[in-house]
């Protein structure tokens, strides 16, 4: 690999360039990361509640993808939350930005270079589930890879086994302990949490009709476009994994609306603070790094 090609186009990183981006990060932050969040679109307001934050523009790191999006600010959050040293993610890049499927992961190998064992994700959706309303916070319980069945797996090239082993197991892609954590802490505070998989779209177009139809006869409950990538690269890694999609558009292929991204972020205000009361109670009942 060359050094004269352009980040976003690298068809895969070696492990020289996640080296340096985590190199960068040390050098940041005075933190040591134990658990790494993925703010979804409109949802960035979490990283607000970082204590002692460093803050980094994901410009200053090297080979860091840079989110063009709007609801996505991002900027890496690295301090104290609910007694773990968290690194936050305000806001992702996606494949349809015209990134590869590398540069869209870097991000969580490069987490776990730094230590963080516990990856949470969290992402605006489309219900998909008849019964799904805007508004609704949805567990993530599994998901489809529709963008990795048709090739673009960004677990392709050459595979590093200090990350991973060449044909990773996904039968527990999210981690059981850590949704029973959130299904107790959605009792504890009073919030209706919805349970399904998520199906991982490529975009940005949003769904058809008869993708509609076809998502829910395969048993889809929601429908994005990110996520997938990053749990499948972190699941390689052996990270434990925990997934919220905020239900944003309830999806009929009957609409007589059109859906857009304007809708998504104002369901992003509503959904707010049941992901911040989630993923603190979630953390709150997670045992601290090195504790007994």
């Amino acid at each position: 690999m060359t050094e004269d090609i352009a980040p976003e186009r690298r068809a895969y990183f070696e492990r020289a360039q996640y080296e340096a981006s985590a190199s960068a990060l040390r050098s940041r932050t005075r933190h040591r990361q134990q658990v790494g969040l993925i703010l979804g679109s409109g949802l960035g307001a979490l990283a607000e509640r970082v204590g002692e934050a460093d803050i980094i523009p994901y410009g200053e790191i090297p080979y860091w993808p840079t989110s063009t999006v709007e609801g996505h600010a991002g900027r890496l959050i690295v301090g104290g939350l609910e007694g773990h040293v968290v690194a936050v993610m305000q806001g992702r890049v996606h494949y349809y930005e015209g990134c590869s499927m590398a540069q869209i992961t870097l991000p969580v190998r490069v987490m776990r270079l730094l230590g963080v064992e516990t990856l949470i994700v969290t992402n605006a959706a489309g219900g998909v589930n008849p019964e799904f309303r805007a508004g609704d916070l949805m567990l993530i319980v599994d998901h489809l890879n529709l963008m990795g069945m048709a090739g673009n797996s960004p677990l392709r090239g050459p595979n590093d086994e200090a990350f991973g082993p060449r044909f990773p197991d996904m039968s527990q892609a999210y981690d059981p302990g850590l949704r029973q954590l959130a299904v107790e802490t959605a009792g504890a505070e009073g919030i209706q949490l919805r349970q399904g998989v998520y199906a991982g779209l490529a975009g940005p177009s949003f769904e058809t009709s008869a993708d509609i139809r076809f998502l829910r006869l395969i048993g889809v409950d929601a429908v994005g476009m990110s996520t997938v990538p990053e749990v499948t690269v972190a699941r390689h890694a052996s990270m434990r994994v925990l997934g919220l999609s905020g239900i944003s558009n309830a999806l009929s292929p009957h609409a007589a609306s059109e859906t857009t991204h304007e809708e998504v972020l104002e369901a992003g205000r509503v959904l707010v603070p049941k992901l911040i009361a989630i993923v603190r109670g979630v953390l709150r009942r997670m045992r601290p790094a090195g504790s007994k």
